[in-house]
């Protein structure tokens, strides 16, 4: 599994939470949040794109994102999902790397590529659920930048 981060390149999983460990610890009383967030693109193939956000509230951000190339997802509900599940599948890991580093009182949002208006709206209840049944805040558009901004940038 590789990130890729706009100034140090290719990470791994590991080295991405070194690296938000060590931009936490710059300004320690600091407020911190991490955005997770998923988007795709569907061309000949599906490319899915997962961001890993590091935001120091009111200052400033970090960010991580991979890329994952999938058969072409014509289904707009079956492309949201597996956004979603790319999604929790990473917010798990960095997870429970933060509660072996005693780190479980750092807020991790998810935010998903959905919102009232257009066609995903249907969908806001079962993805916001399926979020918050896993143990993470939900956030839907136009509060997902993480997925509309940052992983949007790179499915192109």
């Amino acid at each position: 599994m590789c990130f890729i981060s706009p100034s140090k390149g290719k990470l791994s999983l590991d080295e991405v939470y070194a690296d938000i460990m060590d931009f936490i610890g710059s300004v320690p009383n600091a407020q911190y949040k991490i955005i997770i967030g998923s988007d795709s693109q569907a061309k000949n193939e599906t490319c899915f794109v997962t961001a890993i956000i590091v935001h120091q509230v009111g200052k400033g951000a970090r960010y991580y994102y991979k890329k994952k190339k999938h058969r072409k997802i014509n289904s707009l509900r079956q492309k949201i999902f597996f956004e979603t599940a790319l999604s929790l599948d990473t917010a798990s890991k960095i997870t429970e790397k933060l509660a072996e580093d005693g780190h479980e009182d750092l807020n991790l949002e998810i935010h998903l590529d959905i919102g009232p208006n257009g066609e995903t709206k249907e969908l806001i209840r079962e993805l916001v659920g399926m979020v918050v049944g896993s143990g993470f805040d939900a956030k839907i558009k136009p509060d997902s930048c993480g997925a509309s901004k940052v992983a949007d940038k790179y499915t192109k």
